[in-house]
């Protein structure tokens, strides 16, 4: 591993987590949609080299808007506009909304794009349901445009801008987290019972291991014994329903968005993304609960929160991923450039976190995607074969790119938090989330333990 004796800290009896593909009445799923997607054509070619991915340029949203009694795409489209029955009524706010200059949180942000009327349809009770809030204007941090909202014209695929993919494999990504973990002690259903991040030390099953480098991918909370309070999170209640029929959304319809009073926010036909083949079809329903962790909140106290912790991590311990860096828009391509940008860093002798790099990408080429698959539909691009045989059972090697920041946010002053030392968690937890995120790109080799390796610049950890 790079030299590197490397050791995985995984709570469940499995890797991937969420990510990681089951079965349920023949049919494959993973615990939510899992496509992978992203702008960032170096971290595509990686991951479509050692888990060859399907695209799906054809994916469009529908959401369906109780008081009309119909569905409409999302991103609102200015043709559905045309069919709805108050249709003059929003022209008018369109042609009159204010802009979202001095938006201050998400419903003046949308309002101001949109107008009241679109924003009622599609935002209102939608957010509410899917943050568990009672009003829209607790939410004041998002991924804000100086334009607003646009509504969408042209094609309804509801990615023009960026590449959405799935493996071809059967089992999605599971091959690739055997891959990913060549040459590793992993450690199944094993919980981490005490910390002492300021001396990348922890304690399992009563043993204690000193690390020379820790990479956590759970709530950085957790890591510190909560000292400036539990991170907030949102959980998700999810059920799979199997149907007597061989489809049944739409053409490219891969999501169906409820923006109205049901509990529920979303189903999934997971056919679209699978390809599998079966007379009956798999829908999965998601509904918010606090049961579970899975979403942090996009609020500043809550970011503010974070940072604290995120500010208290001494050199050579980095926290990656959603949840380690405690950020809703983190996705599976965001944490492989994270580990990316991470692994440059150490290579170079190890650093503080986060493990910055400048923001330039390598931008997808999505309008050639697009046309390359309007000409050959559902083709399976020679080189494409099982992730196994691709790489002969080797790891993956190592892929130049240039990352994002690992973990936006202010580093504040140093806190007491920072000195404490043998904490022992209240829950003692690790690796509850996808090994994937911030473990992808384990070829790099600086992750895991080794006990008594303090100081061999040759041991590290994940968690």
């Amino acid at each position: 591993m790079g030299g590197w004796d490397v050791t995985l800290v995984e709570a469940l009896p499995y890797l991937g987590a969420g990510v990681r593909t089951n079965w349920y009445g023949g049919h494959p799923y993973t615990f939510g949609p899992r496509h992978f997607l992203t702008q960032n054509q170096a971290v595509y070619d990686y991951l479509d080299r050692y888990c060859p991915l399907r695209r799906c340029l054809d994916h469009e949203f529908w959401t369906y808007i109780e008081r009309d009694q119909d569905f409409y795409g999302f991103p609102i489209h200015r043709d559905d506009i045309k069919r709805m029955p108050d249709r003059d009524l929003i022209d008018d706010e369109l042609e009159r909304v204010p802009g979202v200059a001095n938006a201050k949180n998400l419903e003046d942000y949308w309002i101001g794009s949109v107008g009241q009327r679109l924003y009622d349809k599609f935002i209102d009770k939608y957010s509410k349901k899917m943050w568990l809030i009672d009003d829209n204007r607790t939410i004041d941090t998002f991924t804000w445009s100086p334009k607003g909202v646009a509504i969408k014209e042209g094609p309804r695929a509801a990615w023009d801008i960026a590449l959405s993919a799935y493996p071809h494999a059967p089992d999605g990504y599971n091959q690739y987290f055997d891959i990913a973990t060549s040459g590793v002690t992993v450690l199944l259903s094993t919980k981490i019972e005490r910390y002492d991040i300021p001396r990348r030390t922890v304690w399992i099953k009563g043993e204690k291991l000193v690390f020379d480098l820790i990479v956590s991918t759970i709530s950085p909370d957790q890591l510190y014994d909560n000292c400036y309070g539990a991170l907030p999170y949102i959980g998700r209640d999810f059920h799979k329903i199997v149907l007597p029929l061989e489809h049944v959304f739409p053409e490219h319809v891969y999501f169906l968005y409820y923006a109205n009073d049901e509990r529920f926010t979303r189903l999934v036909e997971y056919k679209k993304f699978t390809l599998h083949k079966s007379p009956t079809t798999l829908i999965g329903m998601e509904i918010p609960s606090m049961n579970g962790k899975y979403y942090p909140l996009p609020m500043k106290s809550a970011l503010a929160q974070a940072a604290r912790y995120h500010d208290d991590m001494p050199r050579d311990v980095y926290s990656l991923g959603r949840h380690g860096s405690y950020r809703y828009a983190i996705d599976i391509d965001d944490c492989i450039e994270q580990a990316m940008a991470m692994a440059e860093q150490v290579k170079a002798g190890g650093g503080e976190h986060p493990a910055e790099r400048p923001a330039a990408q390598q931008p997808v080429p999505v309008a050639e995607h697009h046309e390359r698959d309007r000409e050959h539909p559902g083709e399976r691009r020679e080189g494409d074969r099982d992730v196994r045989e691709a790489r002969g059972g080797r790891g993956p090697e190592q892929v130049p790119v240039a990352a994002r920041p690992a973990v936006p946010g202010p580093r504040g002053s140093r806190s007491t938090c920072r000195g404490r030392s043998s904490i022992r968690a209240s829950q003692p937890t690790a690796g509850h989330l996808p090994v994937w995120r911030g473990a992808c790109t384990t070829r790099y080799a600086f992750w895991s333990t080794s006990p008594g390796a303090a100081g061999n610049r040759d041991s590290a950890g994940i968690i």
